[in-house]
């Protein structure tokens, strides 16, 4: 698979002009299984070290992360959407946060007019779980569809949770607003909505992989094959120094800890023995690379250096 890293303008022509300079993109694109892989930016999350950190062993943890250079109060992981496209169809994977998150996430229009899509193009978005910052971009300011023309596609068993009353109830008090806006975006796309379980085809060519554990019903995507072969992971494996160093130890962000971890090696086994391309949703260098094993983990190598 040959990747690409090219930097475009997007901005709003003269007024853009008139006002400011451009915004700069970098995208890495490819092409793999009969399809242009592009890698396009929503921006990117703010959140406290503890997120990450709280519970863990801190001394190791510190040795661990020392190469990194990581900020020391706040973190600021990077959301990418994975968008796929052929003479047919235009495959957005999740719909980015949207207006409604945080400030510094919601900026996927900007990202698709820079790659030449606009929102009325886009024909399919595959949801990996319905987070916020995966599923709250279905809907603009005003609650009207952001892409009008899609199909949607949600696993079963990640459909089922959101739209379950009780889930706001047992998820958590912290995760309880994740509950109440998942479950009004599902009702506005509900008509539109294809289901699928694990080993399905999605569409063509692409098939659904269960990663369960970061939600109840997190799915991954796999595309072509061989060495060419592509891993749309979601948020299975949500950073590129724990979830790579120690994938056994849990993960604040992971609602089932422990499953998340299992998933995690599971996934991380595949991709470095079978040299399979990962595109991660929270991963640096616009979240594609390979996995090579370091130790007793692995290390992301990113296809932009």
């Amino acid at each position: 698979m040959k990747v690409n890293r090219r930097t475009v303008l997007a901005g709003m022509g003269a007024t853009a002009l008139a006002h400011g300079p451009l915004r700069a993109f970098a995208l890495t694109s490819a092409q793999i299984g009969g399809y242009e892989f592009v890698s396009v930016s929503d921006g990117n999350l703010v959140l406290p070290r503890s997120f990450f950190f709280e519970g863990l062993p801190q001394e190791e943890l510190a040795q661990i992360l020392a190469p990194f250079d990581l900020p020391k109060d706040q973190l600021a992981p990077p959301c990418n959407l994975a968008l796929l496209r052929n003479g047919e169809r235009v495959i957005l994977f999740d719909a980015g946060a949207g207006p409604g998150f945080m400030p510094s996430a919601g900026s996927l229009s900007e990202s698709l007019d820079a790659a030449g899509v606009t929102p009325e193009a886009v024909t399919d978005v595959v949801f990996t779980h319905g987070h916020p910052d995966h599923l709250w971009g279905v809907l603009d300011d005003f609650d009207d569809l952001v892409f009008p023309n899609a199909r949607y596609h949600m696993g079963q068993v990640e459909w089922d949770y959101w739209r379950d009353p009780a889930t706001v109830d047992t998820i958590g008090a912290a995760r309880a607003a994740f509950a109440v806006g998942a479950a009004r975006r599902l009702a506005a796309i509900e008509d539109r909505v294809t289901y699928f379980s694990d080993g399905d085809e999605v569409l063509p060519g692409i098939m659904a992989q269960a990663s369960f554990g970061h939600t109840p019903g997190h799915m991954s995507f796999l595309l072509g094959s061989g060495s060419d072969a592509l891993l749309i992971g979601g948020d299975a494996i949500g950073n590129h120094h724990l979830a790579f160093a120690r994938p056994g130890w849990a993960s604040g962000s992971d609602q089932d800890p422990e499953r998340g971890a299992e998933t995690r090696q599971r996934l991380l086994d595949r991709l470095a023995d079978e040299q399979i391309w990962l595109m991660g949703f929270h991963l640096p260098q616009g979240g594609l690379g390979r996995i090579e094993r370091r130790g007793e983990g692995y290390r992301f190598v990113g296809a932009a250096r």
